[in-house]
């Protein structure tokens, strides 16, 4: 076949590459192009659900490891193989069909190592030899940008380190899961945990982040604060000036005004006023975390709404640029774009102001910041009222967000004039400051309003003597903050650590990325280490044993963890090992297999907490099983409908919301109950002994014995 193949990654991203072009043919899974200058034998585009390949369960390999059993641990594939997804078979099927009777292939799925991985594994999995392979990499799905991205294909092998950093990514996690969730859940299983903990690289650390955090409040104990003030009199023109003394006891304050010989009634002498124009420029273009960030702030949107919402106006509305991204930057092409929009912008959002930036700033444009991806702007597809109208609320907050944040770029800088005025008492300096405003700028388009900042200052001159009273503030240190969720997404980025500017945060390392931050929150979540309620994130007493399960272990480690995932980008940068990064994991985890089983024989009061406050256990909603199917997580009796919020009664495997596992069990079979045990016995033997009971269609009893097929439903065996 002479027609370009174009892989997509979703059906959605294939549908607006079709929509730049002709189409002469549409089916459930590709569409045809005309010929034309692009393509001038026409093409096919046809596009994967995701990931279409993962790796095997330990269970593939050895049939003795479908049983959690610590004996069997450590589990290190070589080499590790895949298979195709059971539930994407026929699909996978079809584009197989096409990738192999193709000459030339065009990855098009996203623009990051995920996507990298989706396209390799499946072009590995199907064999392919001796075919040329061409990248598209664009930030917009917007026509231009589509057509423009088809007359410029990259060669794959540019792109080839990220789905080598991918891979090493999904291996790495693969290990860490598959060793260390049994490790650490039969150890605790022994000392009398009821319960299954889900092991992770990353959302291990998140967790230890996160109980550290709340340690800190719950141990954080009062001091008191005693500050000294003054109130000066300046011709019946009242101020208030501080000096640097901070004391935690009166007795200190006490010194403190005795040895500078301090009465209630002062006076002192003006010894400078200092007078700076200053200028505040507008927040950075935004980037994944910073609209999750402020998202959750604003409108307590979850980091993985904002994902779904800007995912949403990149992939199917065209109105943004790719949104995984973590560059704050973007380049002069990017700006030479968006300037004709000005207006237009403008017009959107119903404001007016005259563009006082019309050049690139290096504050936001700077080509050599940015990478694979740039940050997040608007495109220049400008909607009409009718697509204005078709949006969500939350997807117009977002989009709106989004054109402010470019648009602050174009308007002039916040400018005021702030006077300083320093005022010796005694050899104590009392400082006050004083603002007037002078051009309020980007600060207009802020969504909350501009509030004016305007503090004045009388007017003063050196040596002016001044009359006043002596004024001691008394306070408390305050505890930290408890954790919003947005917090959780700075926290990852920094590895927990506190960070003072922009400077300081481009040295830390940070553990996930921004693609995958909103999931693994999701994650954990999903396991009950975490609760978020009113936005506030609260640790569970599970959340709280597996913390202090793996203190001082390198998961305990957020910062190592950090390490890790910087050593990942060094690998997608071509300068890593991925041989060498998975010999690291794996003597981490035979360290973990040696002394785990001393590090936990002192946590049995945190495991009868943990048991204690365990939802499921207080439903009645034990664990059952592993399941049979994909083996990471556990079949259970009981869901909690999320739309409804009513109980449902069946077995079923609770990864369904993680990995879309299908696995269920109803409550009666051939209207015999099926009890736990029978579960039991089908996910962890394939089968049941002869049970009696059963009746058929017609009325008539029957005994059999229950099996499970290859798609894990239940079969008979009479």
């Amino acid at each position: 076949m002479d027609k370009m193949l174009i892989f997509a990654e979703k059906p959605s991203q294939a549908k607006a590459y079709a929509d730049a072009y002709k189409v002469k043919k549409r089916t459930n899974y590709y569409y045809e192009l005309e010929p034309c200058n692009t393509f001038p034998n026409g093409a096919l585009i046809t596009w994967a659900v995701g990931h279409l390949i993962t790796l095997q369960m330990p269970g593939d390999y050895n049939k003795s490891y479908k049983k959690w059993d610590l004996n069997n641990l450590p589990i290190t594939p070589d080499p590790f193989k895949y298979k195709v997804i059971d539930n994407k078979k026929t699909h996978f099927n079809l584009v197989k069909d096409l990738i192999q009777k193709a000459s030339t292939l065009c990855i098009a799925v996203d623009i990051d190592r995920e996507g990298e991985l989706i396209a390799w594994l499946v072009f590995n999995q199907i064999g392919i030899k001796n075919k040329t392979i061409k990248r598209l990499w664009i930030n917009s799905l917007v026509e231009s940008e589509v057509r423009k991205g088809f007359d410029n294909l990259r060669d794959a092998s540019e792109t080839y380190n990220l789905y080598l950093e991918a891979q090493t990514r999904e291996q790495a996690d693969w290990l860490v899961g598959m060793n260390l969730s049994p490790l650490y859940s039969l150890n605790l299983q022994r000392l009398g945990f009821s319960g299954y903990m889900s092991i992770g690289r990353v959302q291990t650390a998140l967790v230890k982040m996160i109980y550290d955090h709340y340690k800190e409040i719950e141990e954080f104990k009062p001091k008191p604060i005693y500050h000294l003030k003054s109130i000066f009199d300046a011709d019946g023109n009242v101020f208030e000036a501080t000096s640097k003394y901070k004391v935690h006891s009166s007795s200190e304050m006490k010194e403190i005004i005795n040895k500078y010989q301090l009465q209630q009634n002062i006076t002192g002498k003006v010894k400078s006023v200092d007078k700076k124009e200053k200028r505040n420029y507008s927040p950075k273009l935004f980037t994944l975390d910073e609209i999750s960030k402020y998202a959750n702030r604003k409108w307590k949107y979850s980091a993985n709404d904002t994902l779904d919402i800007v995912q949403t106006l990149y992939e199917k509305k065209k109105l943004v640029t790719y949104p995984r991204t973590d560059i704050e930057y973007i380049t002069e092409n990017e700006f030479n774009l968006l300037l004709p929009q000005v207006e237009n912008y403008k017009r959107i959002l119903g404001v007016s102001f005259e563009t006082a930036s019309t050049t690139p700033n290096k504050r936001y444009v700077n080509n050599s910041k940015v990478e694979e991806h740039h940050a997040i702007i608007p495109t220049d597809n400008i909607p009409n009222q009718a697509t204005l109208d078709s949006l969500s609320q939350k997807e117009l907050n977002i989009y709106q967000a989004i054109l402010r944040y470019t648009l602050m770029m174009f308007h002039g800088d916040y400018v005021y004039d702030e006077t300083t005025v320093t005022t010796d008492v005694n050899g104590i300096d009392f400082t006050a400051k004083g603002r007037i405003e002078k051009q309020i700028g980007w600060r207009e388009l802020l969504e909350e309003g501009h509030k004016s900042k305007d503090k004045t200052l009388p007017a003063l001159i050196e040596g002016q003597v001044l009359n006043g009273q002596l004024k001691i503030d008394q306070g408390e240190t305050q505890p930290p903050k408890p954790l919003k969720e947005g917090d959780l997404i700075q926290s990852m980025k920094t590895a927990g650590k506190k960070v003072d500017s922009d400077e300081d945060l481009e040295k830390i390392d940070g553990i996930g990325t921004s693609a995958t931050r909103a999931s693994i929150i999701e994650r954990v979540k999903d396991h009950e280490y975490i609760v978020i309620k009113n936005n506030i994130v609260s640790i569970t007493e599970k959340g709280k044993l597996l913390s202090k399960a793996v203190d001082g272990t390198l998961l305990g480690k957020p910062e190592m963890t950090a390490q890790w995932e910087t050593y990942l980008k060094k690998i997608g940068e071509g300068t890593g090992s991925k041989d060498f990064f998975l010999k690291r994991i794996v003597e981490f985890i035979n360290n973990e297999i040696e002394s785990v089983g001393n590090r936990l024989s002192s946590l049995s009061s945190e495991i009868t907490k943990a048991n204690e406050n365990n939802p499921k256990h207080k439903n009645n909603n034990n664990p059952i099983a592993k399941c049979p199917s994909c083996t990471e997580n556990i079949v259970l009796k009981g869901f909690i409908d999320k739309k409804t919020k009513k109980k449902k009664q069946f077995y079923g495997c609770n990864g369904y919301s993680k990995t879309g596992c299908k696995v269920t069990f109803p409550l009666y079979f051939s209207q015999k109950k099926v009890t736990e045990k029978m579960v039991k016995d089908l996910c962890e033997k394939g089968g049941t002994n002869t049970l009696k009971g059963f009746v058929d269609k017609m009325g008539n009893k029957y005994e059999c014995k229950l099996m499970l097929d290859k798609n894990h439903k239940i079969m008979t065996i009479k």
